[in-house]
């Protein structure tokens, strides 16, 4: 399973609320994870233009404010796609079946549905709002 987004999701949010200069390992250390793994992920996201980095001094910014990202951006910059793909068809169908040979056009329009309504839902939220769930989480603890 594939766990860059939600790596992402903490990284950024980690940026936006510290106080100090993280590096890498600050950030793989709270991810649970080594920092090549953080280096991958912040490599996706200095691609996408949402954090920057300057050489020679360690650390992160955010290129934007966290109202200004979207999960749906975020998203897209860590799994290096221009549109969601949940569901994949199965290759080889029997073509001379009655249900092989239909089934690619029976179901793709509802994985296409899903996947766009994800897509929306993604798009209508921010970074903002995982770091506001992340402080209701902490007062709750």
């Amino acid at each position: 399973m594939d766990t860059k987004f939600s790596v992402a999701l903490h990284i950024l949010t980690m940026i936006s609320e510290s106080k100090e200069v993280l590096s890498s390992q600050a950030l793989a250390t709270s991810v649970g994870t080594n920092a090549s793994y953080i280096r991958k992920v912040v490599s996706l996201l200095k691609n996408a233009g949402l954090i920057n980095s300057h050489q020679g001094k360690s650390g992160y910014q955010l290129s934007k404010l966290p109202q200004e990202m979207t999960l749906l951006e975020i998203y897209f910059a860590t799994q290096e796609v221009e549109r969601i793909r949940l569901f994949q068809i199965h290759q080889n169908a029997n073509l001379d079946c009655p249900v092989g040979k239909h089934i690619e056009g029976a179901v793709s329009p509802i994985f296409a549905r899903v996947e766009s309504h994800l897509e929306e839902e993604l798009a209508g939220h921010t970074l903002r709002d995982v770091i506001q769930n992340l402080y209701q989480q902490a007062q709750k603890s």
